[in-house]
C-alpha cells in the first residue's frame, strides 16, 4: 500500500524524513532527535511509527502545553530524559513605555536573522517579557544577534525551563458531525458562523492552517491540523471518528477559550 495516499502531496518530504528516522532506529539502533514539529507533523510521525514494540516515540516542547515539540525516536530499551531534547529557554525583557511587542514581532525578528522556523519552538509574550523556546545549538547566536525588536533594545538571557511563564490556556473539546472536512465547513461548525462568513475569512487571508495562510475554502483538513482565524481565535481538528449511517462525518475538535 502506498503510504503517501493517506497524506497531502505537500507532506511527502516530511514523510520521507520520518521514514528515514525510522530506518535509522530500526537498522542502526540510533536515537534520533528531531527539530521542532508542528502539531500536524507530530500526528504524521505518530501514524508512521504506529505501535511498534521495538522503538519508542516521545514528544517534548519545554513545557506541558507546548504546541511545537521536538521528537525523540529511540530503541525501546533506551532511557530518555527531557534534557536529551536539547531545548533552551531564552527570556527577553523590554520597556513597555516605548513599545508593545507581539508574538508576530518576536517571530518576525528571529526569522530576519536567517533562523529556520523548525529551530524555534513556542513563543510566549507577556507584559514586558517574552520567552523563546529554541534548539540549544543556536542559543548563543540568538543572544548575540537579537538585541533589538521594533527599534527597541532588549535584554536576553538564558533561564531554566522551570521559569516558563504559565499559560492559562484551556481547550474546549467537542464531538460533532459535519458534511465534509473542507476548511469552510469545519470553520462554520467550530466558530458557529455561516459558511459564507467562513469563506470570506479565507478570501481575506485571515485563516491559517499549521501556521500557513490557506486561501482555498475546499482545502481538506486532517487530524492534527491547527487552525487560526484572525479575531476569532485558534482551534484544532483532533480526530476523524468515522461516518454516521446518514453519511455524515464524525469529528473531534477543540477551540481555545
Amino acid at each position: 500500500m502506498d503510504i503517501y495516499q493517506h497524506f497531502r502531496p505537500e507532506e511527502q518530504s516530511f514523510i520521507d524524513q520520518a521514514l528515514d528516522w525510522k530506518e535509522q532506529v530500526d537498522v542502526q539502533y540510533k536515537t534520533v532527535v528531531t527539530d521542532f514539529l508542528d502539531p500536524r507533523e507530530q500526528t504524521i510521525f505518530e501514524s508512521i511509527i504506529g505501535k511498534q514494540s521495538d522503538m519508542q516515540l516521545l514528544f517534548y516542547g519545554g513545557y506541558g502545553q507546548a504546541e511545537r515539540k521536538k521528537a525523540i525516536l529511540a530503541p525501546f530499551y533506551e532511557s530518555v530524559e527531557n534534557d536529551q531534547f536539547h531545548i533552551t529557554l531564552l527570556e527577553g525583557t523590554y520597556n513597555q513605555k516605548f513599545v508593545n511587542l507581539s508574538h508576530r514581532d518576536v517571530l518576525g525578528t528571529l526569522m530576519s536573522l536567517g533562523i529556520q522556523r523548525k529551530k524555534i519552538g513556542d513563543l510566549i509574550v507577556d507584559d514586558g517579557v517574552f520567552q523563546i523556546l529554541i534548539d540549544e545549538e543556536i542559543a548563543i547566536f540568538i543572544q548575540m544577534q537579537l538585541t533589538k525588536i521594533k527599534n527597541t533594545s532588549i535584554t536576553l538571557k538564558d533561564v531554566s525551563l522551570d521559569h516558563i511563564t504559565k499559560q492559562d490556556h484551556h481547550w474546549a473539546e467537542r464531538e460533532t458531525t459535519v458534511s465534509s472536512t473542507r476548511l469552510d465547513v469545519i470553520l462554520k461548525d467550530i466558530y458557529q458562523i455561516s459558511r459564507q462568513k467562513a469563506q470570506d475569512y479565507i478570501k481575506k487571508e485571515a485563516v491559517k492552517v499549521n501556521y500557513r495562510v490557506v486561501k482555498d475554502a475546499s482545502f481538506t483538513l486532517q487530524p492534527g491540523d491547527l487552525i487560526s482565524v484572525r479575531t476569532k481565535g485558534r482551534s484544532k481538528l483532533l480526530d476523524i471518528l468515522g461516518e454516521t449511517k446518514k453519511g455524515k462525518i464524525r469529528i473531534r475538535a477543540a477551540k481555545l477559550i
